[in-house]
């Protein structure tokens, strides 16, 4: 809220890396003294971006899921239907531990 105001100095966003998987782009990056972390998650369609969702200070893992439900059936999603695509690096940076989510895609 001290950002918002103008109270705080502002906050940096430099992207230390972006990636994408599809229609999903993720940026992460900290600030300058590497005590907030933070990852972007867009959501591109035509070339505009639809829908933002932002964490900081949290670990994230990106999780492409797989396999298709036949029509009529449920089927088990297995472990080997969802890797792991991404992971953040920058979320222990600060040294404390921080909450992990797990975005699937």
């Amino acid at each position: 809220m001290r950002t918002l105001t103008g109270v705080s100095p502002p906050f940096e966003f430099s992207p230390l890396s972006v990636v994408s998987f599809g229609s999903t782009v993720i940026a992460e990056g900290c600030d300058a003294a590497g005590s907030v972390s933070w990852i972007h998650a867009w959501t591109v369609s035509h070339g505009v971006i639809t829908q933002v969702r932002e964490y900081s200070n949290t670990s994230l893992t990106v999780t492409r899921v797989g396999g298709a439900v036949a029509a009529g059936r449920s089927a088990e999603i297995k472990p080997s239907h969802c890797p792991s695509v991404w992971k953040s690096k920058f979320s222990g940076r600060a040294g404390k531990s921080v909450p992990g989510l797990v975005l699937a895609i």
